[in-house]
C-alpha cells in the first residue's frame, strides 16, 4: 500500500518527545518538509536555521523517528517569527503539530518576544484554523507571497494574550 493512501497511525502523545534539533536530524526534517509543502527550503537552509537558533528549531520524536519538526526564531524587533512547521503525514491528527506550536510559542515569549507571527497559505484552512485555536487572528493578506503566485495570511498573536493551552 502506497504512504499516500496509509491512514494516519495513532500514537500516544505522551510518548512523543520534543526537543531541540540535532544535525542529525536534518535528513528527517527534509523529508517532512518535502512531503508536506509545494515550496521547499533548500537543506541549507535547515543547516544555516539550525546552527543560529538551535534552542527553538525543534523536533517531534516517537519512538527514535523524527515526525515532526518547528522552526522558530526571535528577530531584533522582538517578533517571535514561526518560519516552518510541519508534521509527517503518517502521524498527523494527533496533536504533534498542537505540541510542536505550543513548545516554539514558550520558547521565543520566553526569548522575550513581544508577539508572535507567521504566514500560511490562504487556502491551507487546516493549519489556519489550527492556529486561530491559538489565539492567533489574521493581519493582512500578503499577495502573491508564494511562487506560485498564492497569496497568504500574516497571522499574529500578542504575547500578553498567551496563557498557553491547557
Amino acid at each position: 500500500m502506497s504512504t499516500s493512501l496509509r491512514k494516519p497511525s495513532r500514537i500516544p502523545l505522551a510518548m512523543v518527545v520534543i526537543r531541540p534539533a540535532k544535525l542529525f536530524d536534518i535528513p528527517e526534517v527534509v523529508r517532512i518538509e518535502r512531503q508536506s509543502f509545494r515550496e521547499e527550503y533548500p537543506r541549507g537552509v535547515f543547516l544555516v536555521f539550525l546552527e543560529n537558533n538551535p534552542d527553538t528549531f525543534l523536533v517531534a520524536e516517537y519512538s527514535g523517528k523524527i515526525i515532526g519538526y518547528v522552526m522558530g526564531y526571535l528577530r531584533p524587533d522582538l517578533e517571535g517569527h514561526i518560519m516552518s512547521i510541519a508534521v509527517d503525514p503518517a502521524y498527523r491528527g494527533n496533536g504533534v503539530g498542537s505540541a510542536l506550536l505550543e513548545e516554539a510559542i514558550e520558547r521565543l515569549i520566553k526569548k522575550g518576544a513581544r508577539y508572535i507571527g507567521l504566514e500560511v497559505r490562504v487556502s491551507n484552512e487546516g493549519a489556519i484554523k489550527l492556529y486561530e485555536r491559538f489565539g492567533f487572528r489574521k493581519i493582512k493578506r500578503i499577495v502573491g507571497y508564494y511562487l506560485d503566485g498564492e497569496d497568504a495570511y500574516y497571522m499574529l498573536l500578542p504575547a500578553e494574550e498567551w496563557g498557553g493551552m491547557d
